[in-house]
């Protein structure tokens, strides 16, 4: 493959923590990228999801932190409240900003910072959900030349996002959540995955 990535994001909503479920645990220990993942999760949630994944998962999975490097093969969560945003050097920043599609955190705002700092190195993952929170941020993501996978509606626990994703942009991939792993060690460098 002659693109060479240098990071995903994913967002997921209503039916996500199975979706992560599935993905996460999907991915190899040697899986070469960093990951960066909104969930939307109630304010009150205080890392246990993070730790949930954690455990479940052969990359290590962990909530982010304010000006925290991104680390290849590390995933990291978007805390309860808090929008996740990578700045232009890859580091992460957190930030209490307005909801955005009654969403803190955005999957939209993750999105479209990270398509700003990665530009055509970027791989963003949109699953299951009830709104059309990352719609707008795969519309981001294309602009700035990003590889775009939506979750196949149709296998979705909730399709309305995938759904609202599809009317914004023709993605590269549609595929069901079980695929997704598999390609996403397609896309990362040669030799990283099994």
């Amino acid at each position: 493959m002659s693109q060479t990535y240098a990071a995903v994001v994913a967002g997921v909503s209503l039916g996500g923590l199975d979706a992560l479920a599935t993905l996460l645990p999907g991915l190899p220990k040697s899986f070469p990228l960093p990951l960066a993942l909104v969930l939307h999760i109630p304010p009150g949630e205080k890392g246990r999801i993070a730790q949930y994944l954690d455990k479940i998962s052969l990359i290590k999975v962990k909530e982010a932190d304010e000006k925290e490097m991104m680390r290849p093969g590390v995933a990291y969560t978007a805390p309860a409240n808090y929008h996740l945003l990578i700045e232009p050097d890859h580091s992460l920043s957190l930030s209490v900003d307005e909801r955005v599609n009654f969403s803190r955190p955005s999957i939209d705002v993750l999105f479209c910072s990270a398509a700003q700092a990665f530009g055509d190195r970027l791989i963003g993952v949109l699953l299951t959900g009830a709104n059309n929170d990352g719609a707008l941020g795969m519309a981001c993501l294309h602009r700035y030349g990003g590889l775009t996978i939506v979750e196949d509606p149709s296998t979705a626990h909730c399709p309305e996002m995938p759904l609202a994703a599809l009317k914004a942009i023709k993605p590269d991939y549609i595929q069901p959540i079980e695929a997704i792993p598999s390609l996403l060690c397609q896309l990362a460098e040669k030799g990283a995955c099994p």
